[in-house]
């Protein structure tokens, strides 16, 4: 090869020929050697450049007030520390650190310990309520973060989860009170309203109302299978439901 000039030859790696440099395909034994042949200039040299992919294009996250009426997009946190806080509950029971009786509400003595009130809906004895009660609050909690920020999700689960705990106590005798069944059924309705309000007023929507027609479903039929969900947790889940749905129905609509 000559100094700063184009190469003599290249060999071709099916049959070993050396062959010209400005061909695509080996003379001997007819191998591709390239796509096409090279841009020469008047010097002889190769004078193509190698054209790099266009990256793929991507857009940034929304910024807060980027656009009027739609939300920055923010991590979930309350909803991931809500459930995060169920997960702990449930593994410390199941671990045996903690003791049921020391998480949550005996109906024979309700009083005696006001605290447990707070650690009741985040304890679960059995793990078929604990998966649906956790997995509910975990997307429901994160849709209605994404379109209301966090503190409608942190007030539906103090009514739904707290307020039915304490109304299951109050009204029925069961041997113990736990789980947030109640917060998980106040979230479902909340993020169903705005749809079930456009939907009677005959517009579009865009949620999946069957789905979570049987998600609500089920999450309201857990008393039958679960110990510790409770029927007065249940009413009052979706009764907080409503009475924080429809103020933020309202708001989204303006």
């Amino acid at each position: 090869m000559s100094t700063g000039g184009p190469d003599l030859f290249v060999i071709c790696k099916n049959c070993g020929s050396e062959v010209s440099p400005y061909i695509t395909e080996c003379p001997y034994c007819g191998n591709r050697l390239r796509k096409r042949a090279p841009k020469i200039d008047r010097a002889g040299r190769v004078t193509e450049r190698v054209r790099r992919r266009p990256s793929a294009p991507s857009l940034p996250r929304l910024r807060r007030g980027e656009i009027p009426g739609i939300r920055a997009e923010s991590r979930p946190r309350a909803t991931i520390l809500l459930v995060a806080l169920g997960l702990v509950g449930c593994l410390l029971w199941r671990s045996g650190l903690v003791s049921l009786a020391q998480v949550g509400i005996d109906y024979a003595r309700p009083g005696t310990h006001w605290w447990r009130l707070f650690t009741a809906p985040f304890s679960y004895v059995n793990t078929g309520y604990a998966a649906v009660t956790l997995a509910t609050i975990a997307v429901y909690g994160w849709l209605l973060e994404r379109r209301h920020g966090p503190l409608a999700v942190i007030a539906l689960f103090a009514l739904g989860g707290f307020g039915g705990t304490l109304a299951a106590t109050a009204l029925y005798s069961f041997p113990y009170v736990l789980g947030a069944c109640g917060a998980a059924l106040a979230m479902v309705v909340a993020w169903a309203l705005p749809d079930l309000i456009d939907l009677r007023a005959g517009g579009e929507i865009e949620g999946d109302l069957l789905g979570t027609a049987v998600v609500a479903a089920v999450v309201a039929l857990l008393p039958l299978a679960a110990v510790g969900a409770s029927w007065p947790a249940e009413g009052i889940g979706l009764l907080s439901g409503l009475a924080v749905g429809v103020p933020l129905a309202r708001a989204g609509a303006r």
